[in-house]
């Protein structure tokens, strides 16, 4: 297994974790020098906060986990394409590169919707390498979603 696709399975595992609490099933994972420095899920609904995606949370927790804010030797592992919001953390942390799973229709600011990661606009960029895991990423999407729609259904 390549370290793209071990790193994204961890990833996976964080997307699942967030099923399980009811959350919109994305994780994340921020890997420095060959070791795992954060992992995350998103966290939006128990927390009550519109910013608590797994980018951000896991960005947040690897400052804190290496000291510091510039996390050019860092790789961001993340089930689903980040969001605007998410994309431009990814700038201002001055993040190396960026590996995602899903690409987003409805929200992908990394080469879907727009591409954040290369806009020569902004004062840093940064890699991309996308589709690992696709499949796997999009499926556990996908159940969660049609799960919530048929409670959603039952309870009408």
């Amino acid at each position: 297994m390549d370290e793209d696709t071990l790193y994204m399975s961890l990833a996976i595992d964080e997307a699942r974790a967030a099923a399980a609490d009811g959350e919109a099933p994305v994780g994340a994972v921020v890997v420095c020098e060959g070791a795992v420095v954060a992992r995350a899920r998103n966290a939006r609904e128990s927390a009550a906060d519109p910013t608590a995606h797994a980018e951000l949370i896991a960005i947040r927790e690897a400052a804190e986990r290496l000291g510091r804010w510039r996390l050019s030797d860092c790789t961001l592992y993340v089930t689903l394409e980040p969001c605007p919001m998410c994309a431009g953390a990814l700038v201002n942390a001055r993040i190396d590169r960026l590996v995602y799973g899903a690409s987003d229709p409805k929200a992908g600011a990394v080469g879907t919707l727009m591409d954040l990661s290369a806009d020569e606009r902004l004062n840093h960029r940064f890699a991309v390498t996308r589709g690992v895991l696709e499949r796997e990423c999009s499926e556990v999407l996908t159940e969660f979603f049609r799960d919530l729609r048929d409670r959603r259904r039952a309870d009408a």
